[in-house]
């Protein structure tokens, strides 16, 4: 999972909810505190046509309340359209809780959480994000069944499903760009080294890729050059670094003004969630000739595992959805080219489609 999605300017005054730039017809937002445990936090749910909202927690100590509710907004609006890609019938959510999950989260205050989760009567399914942990959810279960991913109906860590997916995301645009999905002559930048990134370089090292590697924590790049015989390179660069992927496994926004005009790779796909600062983004993208895999259709191998998880833990149906990302993705880019729009835009005409029964 990855670290928080929105780095825009932090806003000097309120602003009504239905005014927000990342208000998206949302049909619920709930602000929840509690002053036993100093619980602060915000469930959104964006749209539940399909299914109830299904959509991780993450704890962090974001720098006030708005930056907690722009990321709670952008990420339940990115979780409808990746459950609606994958085919889940699901619908998206998402809960930020405020503070530092090192050392301000305890029992009490995520059994606090769960009797949030509670009251909303199972419109919104809690899971794990950053921050938390598949302990977490068994604490949180104590107190609400619309909970996901717990030891007794989960699949463990989804770190390697979206992992998973990623890789097999980044092979289809190899051979949507290439013509061949072979890994032994390409190089790959994965900016990011945390939980998937790690395992994203690990798989393509694994096939043979040459491994340019970003982290701004030092021992995590430490392992990957020692490990992949990777070649670490800054991580505020990472995006211009000649290679022929760059996968963005960290923050998102990472896709914006400056940084598509010195993208060093004619592909990009990675974890990172709200990798376009912009919708427009996408556009600038498909102008420069790059192809860009949509965030939310290559990285839905988490939700996959954890909305498909069975008791006792058969991940078979989960590994063949995760799996199937690459055909969804060569639909995409083929689309893409077909109608001379970018992918983003038909990643979210599909997705659209189905939300209306098309």
């Amino acid at each position: 999972m990855n670290a928080p999605l929105s780095r825009r300017p932090t806003q000097s005054a309120p602003v009504s909810l239905f005014d927000h730039p990342d208000f998206d017809s949302h049909e619920q937002v709930m602000h929840g505190f509690d002053a036993a445990t100093g619980l602060r936090t915000v469930i959104a749910i964006h749209d539940t046509r399909l299914g109830p909202a299904l959509g991780g927690c993450r704890m962090w100590a974001y720098a006030n309340d708005a930056e907690a509710e722009t990321d709670a907004l952008r990420l339940s609006r990115g979780m409808t359209y990746k459950n609606a890609l994958a085919g889940l019938d699901l619908g998206g959510g998402k809960a930020v809780i405020i503070g530092d999950a090192r050392t301000q989260k305890t029992p009490e205050l995520l059994r606090a959480f769960g009797r949030h989760v509670d009251r909303l009567g199972g419109r919104y399914i809690t899971a794990e994000d950053v921050g938390m942990t598949c302990a977490d959810m068994d604490i949180i279960a104590t107190q609400t069944a619309h909970v996901r991913g717990t030891s007794a109906n989960g699949l463990g860590d989804p770190s390697p499903y979206t992992a998973l997916g990623v890789f097999t995301g980044i092979k289809a645009a190899l051979a949507h760009r290439f013509g061949s999905d072979d890994l032994t002559a390409r190089t790959v930048c994965v900016q990011g080294l945390g939980h998937v990134g790690m395992m994203v370089a690990r798989n393509l090292h694994e096939a043979g890729a040459k491994l340019l590697v970003a982290d701004i924590h030092t021992p995590s790049v430490e392992k990957a050059v020692s490990e992949f015989s990777a070649t670490a390179v800054a991580a505020d660069r990472a995006h211009a670094a000649v290679a022929d992927v760059f996968a963005p496994c960290a923050l998102g926004a990472g896709l914006n003004d400056a940084t598509i005009p010195e993208l060093g790779a004619p592909i990009v796909a990675g974890a990172a969630n709200n990798q376009l600062a912009e919708a427009r983004h996408g556009t600038m993208l498909r102008e420069r000739g790059v192809l860009y895999a949509p965030d939310y259709a290559i990285n839905a191998g988490g939700a996959i595992s954890i909305a498909l998880a069975r008791p006792g833990g058969d991940d078979s149906a989960a590994r063949d959805k995760t799996l199937a990302i690459g055909t969804t993705l060569l639909d995409i880019f083929q689309r893409a080219d077909a109608l001379d729009l970018s992918t983003q835009e038909v990643a979210d005409q599909i997705a659209r489609e189905r939300l209306d029964g098309r």
